[in-house]
């Protein structure tokens, strides 16, 4: 990094009042939370908050920040008067968290939905935030989307394939609900299409977005309540492949369960979708429970392969996935599976600062790359609140910060020069999707 003195200066903190407004307060300068640890953040590690990211107050959690004046941290409960809670920002897809929003929870408070929490701060009169951009597809821009079109779009592939129940799901729940990205390029004709197929799954995961057991943390995508049918699996995958631009269909989606449980109506899909069509390429996202099943998939054309970790140590992956009826080493074999098939490998590595960067992570890390085969680390910032993540894996409430997910990034970018670092699942064809600008108005 340049030295300080040409960088500019420290962000200030960002708080919240009770009614959610998000403002500034001058005096204070922001800090970061690394592990269950407020740390100074470089200021050269800070980036104007990207277009499309959410803004979010956290009740119950007090903010800190550093007082320059006592030349320590300080945690508000008020400014001038007025109550203030905690602020963070939800970063849009292709950007990765460096450092995570710092707080003090207050007794009694309730867990926080299943986002990502990000340190917010101000400069130079507009947002900030630690964080980097790890992928230059442009994907899942926000300003890439047009409604209207959409909306249009979506009518006419409705009435293109009637009765196909995965079809209006993605359609009707994902693209115009949810307002899924993957969903809306589906509807878009274009690049990766989400194609969910399971309600069930063997694993427990703490920060599942489908399945929550208590209503005390919502489900943020709720779960497929139906099972999709070959025949429905292959009309809108075959479709996409035929005519998308750099297409992918993807087998595992945020809305559903545990695709491998279905293995034997995916490896019938796949054969089916590769008699009518070789071009694209077919994915599957998938805790990688089941290795025989992976080869089998791999054997009926299955190319790629996004394997989810919180931690590549075993312990850790345990207590947060509370695997049933696989282990850890069941998952690397899988991803073995698919590159001895010829296939790519993808960790979807949820990033959490003060975990992923310490030097055991790292060392594990490595051995699982390893013994997996990976030629891609899909860097992606974990959904969850920070101190029922640390409650889960039994790690103290006040865990020491990592060495730094600036560093981690150098690091592994060193160990494998010719691993991929990214965002998104890669197709087979084309590169990166480069858009061109978009007249305003147009989202």
């Amino acid at each position: 990094m340049p030295p300080r003195h040409a960088l500019p200066a420290d962000p200030c903190l960002v708080v919240a009042n009770r009614d959610g407004r998000v403002f500034e307060i001058p005096e204070i300068l922001a800090l970061g939370r690394s592990g269950g640890t407020a740390v100074r953040v470089h200021p050269a590690e800070f980036m104007p908050l990207p277009h499309g990211s959410l803004l979010f107050h956290l009740p119950g959690r007090r903010p800190v920040g550093w007082d320059p004046r006592s030349g320590r941290p300080t945690t508000l409960s008020e400014y001038q008067g007025t109550p203030v809670c905690a602020a963070a920002c939800f970063l849009p897809p292709a950007f990765t968290h460096l450092y995570l929003s710092a707080w003090e929870r207050e007794p009694g408070a309730t867990p926080l939905p299943l986002y990502a929490y990000t340190a917010l701060a101000w400069r130079d009169g507009a947002f900030v935030t630690p964080a980097v951009r790890v992928d230059p597809d442009e994907r899942q821009e926000v300003a890439n989307f047009d409604r209207d079109e959409i909306e249009r779009r979506a009518e006419a592939m409705l009435q293109s394939q009637p009765g196909n129940r995965l079809v209006e799901h993605l359609v009707k729940n994902c693209a115009l609900t949810y307002c899924c990205p993957a969903a809306r390029n589906y509807v878009l004709g274009r690049f990766e299409a989400p194609m969910p197929t399971s309600p069930a799954c063997n694993a427990d995961c703490v920060g599942c977005i489908s399945y929550q057991p208590s209503e005390e943390i919502p489900v943020t995508q709720p779960r497929l309540t139906f099972q999709p049918t070959v025949d429905e699996i292959v009309e809108m995958a075959s479709a996409h492949l035929e005519h998308a631009d750099r297409a992918i269909v993807s087998f595992g989606q945020g809305c559903e369960g545990e695709p491998l449980l279905r293995a034997d109506v995916l490896e019938e899909s796949i054969r089916k979708i590769r008699e009518r069509t070789k071009r694209g390429t077919v994915h599957i996202n998938t805790n990688a429970s089941r290795p025989e099943a992976v080869r089998r998939l791999v054997g009926a054309g299955l190319n790629s392969i996004r394997i989810s970790l919180n931690s590549c140590q075993p312990k850790f992956y345990d207590r947060y996935y509370r695997p049933r009826g696989y282990s850890f080493d069941d998952v690397l074999q899988s991803g073995r599976a698919v590159a001895e098939g010829g296939g790519t490998v993808s960790f979807n590595y949820f990033i959490f600062s003060g975990l992923t960067d310490t030097e055991d992570e790292f060392v594990a890390l490595q051995g699982a790359v390893a013994r997996a085969g990976t030629h891609v680390i899909q860097a992606r910032n974990l959904n969850i609140d920070p101190d029922l993540y640390l409650g889960a894996l039994g790690l103290p409430a006040d865990m020491a910060p990592g060495f730094g997910l600036t560093r981690w990034m150098k690091r592994v970018r060193k160990a494998w020069p010719s691993m991929r670092f990214g965002y998104f699942n890669p197709p087979r064809e084309g590169g990166p999707f480069k858009a061109r600008p978009v007249a305003p108005g147009l989202r």
